[in-house]
C-alpha cells in the first residue's frame, strides 16, 4: 500500500491488497492440481464476502458453522455448502438442511435425531460425522479441539456403527496454525482408530488449521499425504483453510489519538485489541506493527492501547526509529484473518472500515460502519 493514499481513508481501517489474496490463491490451486483434494473456505476464520468473486473461481465452495454462515456461504459463493455444528437446532435443521451439500454432526446422537429429517428435505445431501482422533498438537490448549474433555467430535469409544447406513463421510479437525508434519501424525492415529470405517466412506474432510500458505510450510509432504490417503482408501479428501486464505494478505490500519506518559509513553489509538483484534487477547499473540522493534529495539519505545475502558485494551510494547506524533498511523501487519469475523462494538467503539486494494493499485472502500450497527445488535 502506498503510504500518500493512506490520509485519504477512513480509520481505523481493514485493508485487503487483492494482490496477496490472489498469491495465496494460487498456491491453493497448485495443491488442488497436484493433490486432487477439494478446498473450502472456512467461513469462521474469513468472510469478507466482498472479496469473495476473487475467491470463487479457486475453491469448491465454503464450510459453515451454523445456519448463518451456510447462509452467507449460499448467498454470497454460490457454490458447495458443508455444514457442521456442535450441536443443531431443531428450528434450523431444515433451512441448513435445504440449502447445504454435506451436513456434519457433531454425535451419533444427533445424526440419528436429524439424519431422516435433513435427508427429507434435501435428499441428495451427504450427510457426515465429525470424529475425534484424540491426538492434536494444538499450540495452545484453548484451540486444541482433541483435548482432554473436549466437546468437538465423536470418539472411537462413543462411535455408533448404527449411523453407517447413512453415514458418507468422516470429518476430523486436530489443527491449529500447523504445518503438513503435525496432519501426518493426526492421520496415523486417526487411521489407527477410525481405519474400519473409512473405506465405507464417500468422503474424508482434512478439517482446517492446515498453515498451507505459510513461509515453510511443506507443500510437498500435504500434496503427498492427500495422494497416499485418496489412493489408499478411494475417497474424496476436502480440506477447509481459512487462516491459509487470508494469511498476510492486508493490515488494520490506526490512528494515534493521544499520547500520555505514566511510567513510559502510551499511544491510544482508535482502535482496540479487545474489540478489533480480540486474539491478541485471547491466544495471546504479539502482533507486528510496520517499521517497528520490540520495545528498547529502537530510539523510541511507546505502550500501544486500544481506546476502550478496559484497563487491559494493549496491543503491547513497540519502538520506533522516529518519535509518534498525535495523527500517526500504525499500521497492524496480518489482519484479515480472525479479526473481523471476531470484530465486536464493545464499550460503543466504531468497527473498522473495510477497503480492498484492487491488483491494478486501485482502492476501494466496500464498507463504513456506524452508530446504527451498534444500537441494532442491541435491541
Amino acid at each position: 500500500m502506498k503510504k500518500e493514499h493512506i490520509p485519504n481513508l477512513p480509520s481505523p481501517l481493514w485493508l485487503l491488497e487483492e494482490e496477496r489474496l490472489i498469491s495465496n490463491l494460487e498456491t491453493i490451486a497448485y495443491i488442488k492440481k497436484e493433490s486432487g483434494a477439494k478446498v473450502l473456505l472456512a467461513l469462521k476464520g474469513y468472510a469478507l464476502w466482498k472479496s469473495f468473486d476473487i475467491i470463487k473461481p479457486y475453491l469448491e465452495g465454503c464450510c459453515a458453522s451454523g445456519l448463518h454462515e451456510a447462509k452467507l456461504a449460499h448467498d454470497t459463493f454460490g457454490k458447495e455448502v458443508h455444514t457442521y455444528s456442535p450441536a443443531f437446532k431443531e428450528e434450523e435443521l431444515n433451512e441448513i438442511a435445504k440449502i447445504s451439500h454435506h451436513l456434519v454432526f457433531n454425535s451419533p446422537a444427533q445424526f440419528k435425531q436429524f439424519a431422516a429429517q435433513a435427508k427429507k428435505i434435501n435428499p441428495v445431501l451427504s450427510l457426515g460425522l465429525r470424529i475425534n482422533p484424540e491426538y492434536s498438537e494444538s499450540p495452545k490448549e484453548i484451540y486444541n479441539p482433541c483435548g482432554l474433555y473436549s466437546r468437538l467430535g465423536t470418539t472411537i469409544a462413543n462411535f455408533d456403527e448404527s449411523i453407517l447406513t447413512q453415514c458418507e463421510g468422516l470429518h476430523i479437525h486436530a489443527l491449529c496454525e500447523q504445518g503438513s508434519e503435525a496432519l501426518e501424525k493426526v492421520l496415523e492415529h486417526f487411521e489407527k482408530k477410525f481405519g474400519t470405517y473409512i473405506s465405507q466412506m464417500k468422503w474424508i474432510n482434512f478439517g482446517g488449521g492446515h498453515h498451507i500458505t505459510r513461509k515453510g510450510y511443506d507443500i510437498g509432504k500435504l500434496i503427498g499425504l492427500i495422494k497416499a490417503f485418496k489412493s489408499k482408501y478411494d475417497v474424496e479428501v476436502y480440506l477447509e483453510p481459512g487462516e491459509a486464505i487470508g494469511w498476510e494478505t492486508g493490515t488494520l490500519i490506526a490512528t494515534v489519538l493521544d499520547i500520555v506518559h505514566n511510567g513510559m509513553d502510551i499511544v491510544i489509538l482508535d482502535t482496540s485489541a479487545e474489540a478489533h483484534m480480540p486474539d491478541t487477547i485471547i491466544m495471546p499473540y504479539r502482533a507486528e506493527v510496520r517499521n517497528a522493534g520490540k520495545a528498547g529495539e529502537k530510539a523510541h519505545t511507546y505502550r500501544l492501547a486500544g481506546n476502550t475502558c478496559l484497563a487491559g485494551d494493549i496491543m503491547g510494547d513497540y519502538s520506533f526509529d522516529a518519535p509518534l506524533k498525535i495523527g500517526d498511523k500504525i499500521i497492524f501487519e496480518d489482519q484479515m484473518h480472525y479479526t473481523m469475523v471476531k470484530a465486536t462494538t464493545f464499550n460503543g467503539i466504531k468497527l473498522p472500515s473495510i477497503a480492498i486494494q484492487r491488483a491494478d493499485g486501485a482502492l476501494e472502500v466496500v464498507r463504513e460502519f456506524g452508530y446504527e450497527d451498534f444500537k441494532n445488535r442491541l435491541s
